[in-house]
Parts: C-alpha cells; structure tokens; sequence
C-alpha cells in the first residue's frame, strides 16, 4: 500500500487538503470532496493511505501566502501530475495562464495543440488534481461565463476576484462566500 504526505490549511474558502507523493505536490482540493480525492488517488495509485506529515509546512505556507496576496506564491510548488499524456499537456498549460488572466475551453484547446478539442479540455479540466496550484479556475466558457469548478463557482468567482481578474458579470461572490461558515479573507 502507498502511503502519501497529507495535511489541511484553513483558507478563507473553505479548507483544503493537501497530498505530496516523495516531496511534489499530487493532490489539492477542498476537504467536502473527499470522494474525488479517494477516486483520483485510487486510478493513479491503487491501493493508498494518507497520514499527516508535519514536514509539509513549506506547501502550508505557500498556499497561505497565495491567499494572503501573494499570486504567485504557488508557482514554484513542486507538482506531480500523473495522468495521460494529453491530461498532463492540459494541467501543465494551466500554469502558464498568469494570476489574474482567464483563457476559454476553446482557447485552451488550441494551446495544447487541439484547436476542436475544447470539450475534452473541460472533461480534463474536471480531472484536475491539484485545484488552485494548477488553476483551472482560469479557465472560463467561451462566452467568458463562468463554469464547472469542482470547488463551486463561487469559489471560482472568489479566486478569480482574488487574483484581480475581470469578469463578465462583475459580482465578486464574497459577500456569499463569507455568510456561512466559511471566513472573511
């Protein structure tokens, strides 16, 4: 059985968990979805157990100053993937769309070399293992709306505000954000 790192940080959306596999980040996302962690961490490697490590406070402290202003905190985060070869060109294009920039489907489709591939961008997109590291809140609908995000889309919105992107609708989404349990960035 695969034993991976594991830890949790409070982030003003909600807290996250977070999964490293021999020192690079492999899995990131919001505790509720506990079912994806088990699905996504299972096709990659079978059988595997999470046990807290304390030594992963560098990934805590990236992602607290991430959310404390510093957008690109995250960038140097060490990642490691998996996936097939065109989910890997697709979530490592995501780090290439700068803090505050959205791209479409579309538009993302074509930068890994599949100009009608816009659909299997989104499918891929859903995938993603490592929410807000590899940001594919970034990614918006080809009328620039904002769709599907495993986190919600209003952690969506919320990310995007954070980084300073404009959006179509130009609500913020933070007033909804910090009305129910989660806390006020």
């Amino acid at each position: 059985m695969k034993e991976l790192g594991a830890d949790y940080v409070m982030t003003p959306i909600g807290d996250v968990v977070l999964v490293v596999d021999d020192g690079a980040l492999v899995y990131l996302d919001f505790v509720e979805n506990a079912a994806r962690l088990q699905r996504l961490l299972s096709h990659r490697y079978g059988d595997f157990h999470c046990a807290y490590q304390a030594h992963l406070q560098r990934f805590r402290t990236q992602l607290d100053h991430y959310f404390a202003g510093d957008l690109t905190g995250l960038d140097a985060l060490p990642v490691s993937i998996g996936g097939t070869p065109f989910q890997q060109r697709v979530w490592l294009a995501l780090r290439e769309i700068p803090a505050g920039q959205t791209v479409s489907y579309g538009e993302l489709a074509k930068k890994v070399g599949v100009p009608t591939g816009a659909r299997a961008v989104g499918r891929t997109n859903g995938l993603n293992p490592i929410g807000i590291v590899l940001p594919c809140h970034r990614v918006l609908g080809g009328n620039q709306t904002l769709t599907g995000y495993a986190g919600g889309i209003e952690r969506k919105r919320w990310l995007l505000c954070h980084e300073g992107a404009s959006l179509k609708d130009n609500r913020t989404g933070i007033k909804s954000l910090t009305q129910g349990v989660w806390r006020q960035p």
